[in-house]
């Protein structure tokens, strides 16, 4: 009997980063999807919102898994790192980024590559990298498939590019708001995050997905806007007031600082069965 394909999207941010969508909304918006088995919390230099999201799924039965991830800035271009426990800090090179998600077991993997912008890999470096005789510094996939406007110019090349480095490919949402995940995903054989991964070693992944059309794009700005206002009210008002609170980071217990995951937060909220996130 031939074995199912998985299907994972695998860059998606919440509150804690640049998204519009806290963790419960994302995890609810999935769980009514229904079609995804694996997902992976890429915040930008932060996993805190990823391990949070990934103990709530696993406490409370969800029908999918949660990879800790995190989109790194690097002086190379952005660089998604999967199957992470510690974050990797920003503005290193993007060889030593690679390095620094390997050494701690993780899956490295340039975001929106080959985009004529600072934020996305070039193909002479990633070049470079896949030649090094050192597999440490070896790119585990590429990300050819992304719906956003950084991914759609280019993508055809950096699906031809793939295929000469014989990188492996992965296709996600880079999803900023909950609807949006989904818009991109990945294909694999299995259903489990461990399968994903061997599928990645194989390079027996398949990218899929539609692009973004242009409208959305520019409300999602809007709305990134009002967060980054809302954010920064808050955080004045926490440390002017010293209320031990400050910005929403997008989880039960986000808003206390430290920032402590309030499981009996989030059972009062999936108990209530209402949209998670609205009105708290």
């Amino acid at each position: 009997m031939e074995r199912r394909l998985g299907r994972a999207d695998l860059h998606i941010h919440t509150r804690a980063s640049d998204g519009t969508s806290d963790v419960l909304e994302i995890l609810a918006a999935v769980t009514r999807m229904g079609t995804l088995d694996v997902i992976a919390i890429t915040d930008h230099e932060r996993i805190d919102a990823a391990v949070a999201a990934r103990q709530i799924a696993r406490d409370h039965g969800m029908p999918f898994e949660v990879i800790v991830g995190e989109e790194i800035t690097t002086r190379g271009g952005h660089l998604l790192a999967l199957f992470m426990e510690h974050r990797v800090p920003p503005l290193r090179s993007l060889r030593e980024s690679i390095a620094r998600v390997h050494d701690q077991g993780g899956l490295a993997i340039p975001a929106h590559p080959l985009v004529p912008y600072p934020l996305c890999a070039q193909g002479g470096p990633l070049r470079r990298l896949v030649e090094d005789p050192d597999p440490r510094y070896h790119p585990d996939a590429i990300e050819a498939f992304n719906p956003t406007p950084l991914g759609r110019p280019r993508h055809a090349r950096v699906v031809a590019f793939a295929a000469e480095l014989g990188l492996a490919t992965v296709g996600n949402s880079d999803a900023h708001a909950a609807a949006a995940i989904g818009q991109g995903w990945t294909t694999y054989p299995g259903t489990s995050a461990a399968d994903l991964r061997a599928a990645v070693a194989a390079g027996s992944t398949q990218w899929h997905g539609t692009f973004h059309p242009t409208g959305p794009q520019l409300g999602l700005f809007t709305r990134q806007l009002r967060k980054y206002s809302t954010d920064l009210r808050h955080d004045v008002r926490g440390r002017v007031l010293r209320t031990g609170t400050g910005r929403n980071l997008g989880y039960p217990g986000g808003h206390l600082r430290p920032p402590t995951l309030d499981h009996d937060a989030v059972r009062r909220i999936l108990d209530r069965g209402r949209e998670p996130g609205r009105g708290s």
